[in-house]
């Protein structure tokens, strides 16, 4: 006598949750992403506000607003084996995610077949956008930050490049990632108040924008025709297009005088050297002694402020160590 065969196993249907990116603009979906959204059966998401919504309906699908529960949803694609996709807010959906992994964690369901599918990706750097956002509100809500000027953030630039700089010869990886951060602060913040001046106002972009250009326009070996081999051939496109960008009629215009004095006096002698100018002059004290150092420094491909901080440094450690010995 045949078996009787054995009654299929009944449908339990699909979710797709669709995750997408608030930092792509709305309706640049993946091509998966819209072929899920034509082929479900039903189409949900929790927020009426969703940015995808109109680009959604717009291409013809029906979007219903509904937040249901794990359980609500496993019982809707069991009904006919449906496929449900879920519009994910910019969170996610962490209440039915986990809802429906302590489902399928008891053993004691059928579950509908689960599919992650991200609509859309994040591009590199598109964190700044984040940044831009929260500056922008901190500088309209925050009693502190919305009668800031550039003249009073000046100083905190300076002590920021210079917790930079400590960080970068501490070789403390997460501090120098934290103190970048904070010089980024600083360049978006004065963007900010930048822009709110009445009378030659700029922006974020216009900062970016020019950086951008200049980059392009003194890499000619990268963006153009132009060929270099050599760190030196690139520093020579650099200068070459730089002299021709500002126009000076000296090689001292441009150079920060505010500058730590040994950085000024490298700087000076290494603008000397390239335009084949020996002006370095003679005279008494330490001072003079001190410039003809650094400029001897310069010329021998030593940056004279970074070799005197780290021997600062050392001086240091010597002194603790002197400290420690005499504690002893």
């Amino acid at each position: 006598m045949n078996a009787s065969p054995a009654a299929p196993a009944p449908a339990t249907g699909r979710v797709v949750l669709l995750t997408t990116s608030h930092r792509v603009a709305p309706g640049l979906l993946s091509w998966p992403a819209w072929q899920a959204l034509r082929t479900a059966d039903r189409v949900l998401c929790a927020d009426p506000d969703h940015p995808q919504l109109p680009y959604v309906r717009e291409a013809g699908v029906t979007v219903e607003i509904a937040r249901p529960t794990a359980r609500e949803l496993v019982d809707v694609c069991a009904d006919g084996g449906l496929t449900v996709a879920v519009v994910a807010g910019a969170e996610g959906e962490p209440e039915l995610t986990d809802g429906l992994a302590r489902l399928a964690g008891s053993g004691r369901e059928a579950m509908p077949e689960l599919e992650l599918l991200p609509g859309s990706y994040d591009l590199p750097g598109a964190r700044l956008l984040d940044l831009v956002r929260v500056m922008d509100r901190i500088r309209r809500e925050c009693p502190w930050s919305e009668s800031r000027t550039h003249q009073e953030l000046a100083k905190y630039g300076l002590e920021e490049a210079y917790e930079l700089i400590e960080a970068i010869e501490d070789g403390d990886r997460e501090t120098l990632r934290e103190e970048l951060g904070d010089v980024l602060l600083q360049v978006v913040f004065h963007a900010r108040i930048a822009q709110d001046d009445p009378d030659e106002p700029f922006t974020i972009d216009d900062v970016a924008g020019g950086i951008v250009e200049k980059l392009i326009h003194r890499h000619p070996h990268v963006f153009g025709e132009e060929t270099a081999e050599t760190p030196e051939e690139v520093k020579a496109h650099w200068l070459r297009t730089k002299a021709i960008e500002k126009r000076r009629t000296s090689v001292t215009e441009g150079v920060p005088m505010g500058q730590p004095a040994l950085a000024l006096a490298a700087k000076l002698a290494g603008r000397a050297r390239t335009a084949g100018i020996d002006a370095l002059p003679a005279g008494e004290g330490v001072g003079y002694e001190l410039l003809a150092l650094a400029a001897r420094a310069e010329a021998e491909g030593t940056d004279p402020e970074t070799a005197l901080r780290a021997a600062a440094r050392a001086y240091r450690d010597a002194i603790l160590a002197a400290e420690a010995g005499g504690a002893g």
